[in-house]
């Protein structure tokens, strides 16, 4: 029996520890859509967290694919930092243009495209594989994944929907414009009309209390002159009272002397 026993531990002591999977927080930023113009350069960041082992290392792979279509691996940065491409990327074209980095050892990759066309616009994916060394055997512990969709805008189209924002904003200034000019003319017109309404009572207000004034020839008086008064067009109301106050102070006439028969003069 305990020669069965030391057999099984043995036993037990060389099979390999089962592999334990589990699942890494990836995500990648910007996401999870970005825009680009034709021409600039891309960066996406692929962060990396909980992972379940201090001791291991990780394997990045980015994919790229098209809306529909599988997956091509593009780039893989090994468990041990080697940098290898894959496809049409492993082109020396290609290569120039693509780059992976690990900015933060186990938590950030960046990947950089350059001069971008209108050919690299579609899905990016990053993968992560957690693995370690188990009994002189790389096992791997935990995997995950994250996209974002890049969407490349020509310079074309950039240049037509300025062009059309911009036609846009001037159309609206022109009707600004055009309200503007009307609510000036009105304006104007306004202040003619009452400059006109003014000075129209001026003049007829001017007409109502003008007095003209003329010459009116007199008999001559007791020293041999002419006499001219002035006079006005306005009406004259009889003045009632001042003549009876004047007849009332005339004196009355002196009668005449009379003579007597004897030709003397009667002082009585």
């Amino acid at each position: 029996m305990r020669l069965l026993a030391l057999a099984a531990a043995a036993l037990l002591a060389r099979a390999p520890a089962p592999e334990v999977y589990g699942a890494l927080n990836v995500t990648v930023s910007p996401g999870p859509v970005v825009d680009f113009l034709e021409g600039d350069n891309a960066t996406l960041l692929c962060h990396v967290s909980q992972r379940r082992r201090k001791d291991s290392l990780l394997a990045v792979r980015w994919f790229f694919a098209l809306s529909g279509s599988q997956e091509r691996l593009m780039v893989k940065m090994t468990k041990l930092r080697m940098v290898q491409y894959y496809g049409n990327y492993s082109r020396s074209l290609h290569r120039r243009r693509l780059h992976l980095l690990e900015e933060r050892r186990g938590a950030l990759y960046r990947l950089s495209v350059l001069a971008l066309r209108p050919a690299d616009q579609g899905h990016y994916i990053c993968r992560v594989q957690e693995v370690s060394k188990h009994r002189n055997k790389w096992t791997a512990w935990a995997n995950g994944s994250s996209a974002t969709e890049v969407r490349v805008i020509s310079l074309k189209a950039s240049e037509d929907s300025s062009f059309g924002k911009k036609k846009e904003t001037w159309a609206f200034f022109e009707d600004l414009y055009v309200y503007a000019v009307l609510v000036c003319c009105l304006g104007v017109l306004s202040v003619l009309l009452f400059t006109l309404t003014i000075a129209w009572q001026s003049v007829l207000n001017r007409r109502k209390s003008r007095v003209r004034h003329y010459l009116v020839k007199c008999p001559q008086n007791s020293s041999g002159e002419t006499v001219t008064s002035v006079a006005s067009l306005a009406p004259l109301q009889p003045k009632k009272g001042k003549r009876r106050k004047e007849s009332a102070d005339t004196p009355p006439a002196v009668p005449a002397k009379a003579k007597d028969c004897g030709g003397n003069l009667d002082l009585r």
